[in-house]
């Protein structure tokens, strides 16, 4: 799971959120509401688990982990960015105003986090 990468929890949950203003249907609306809800859950559980696993290391671990660079900039902080090091951006998502294109693109994100 991840936390900031493109198909990650924090632009599954503005994905869902930004897309259920465009939906025609009313229940399905409240369902992207409830699931962008749900997505940022997940978000606080994997940014919690990442912090609690990252806290307490020493400057040797944090060599050894490739974090250096990271910690350089965000010391123990989660921050959202790709397993790449690239920063999170939204032009990872899409919300096109069709209903099936962005249900399609739901689907897909989704996919890829199995």
């Amino acid at each position: 799971m991840q936390f900031g990468g493109p198909d990650g929890e924090l632009g599954a949950s503005l994905r869902y959120l930004s897309q259920r203003f465009s939906m025609p249907y009313p229940e399905l609306k409240g369902l992207l509401t409830d699931i962008g809800t749900e997505e940022l859950g997940h978000l606080e559980m994997v940014g919690t688990i990442v912090h609690q696993l990252t806290r307490n290391l020493s400057e040797e671990q944090i060599k050894m982990a490739g974090f250096d660079t990271y910690f350089v900039d965000h010391t123990t902080g989660v921050y959202p960015q790709f397993a790449s090091g690239t920063p999170w951006t939204a032009a990872t998502m899409q919300v096109t105003g069709d209903t099936i294109a962005d249900l399609t693109e739901d689907l897909a994100a989704d996919g890829a986090m199995v």
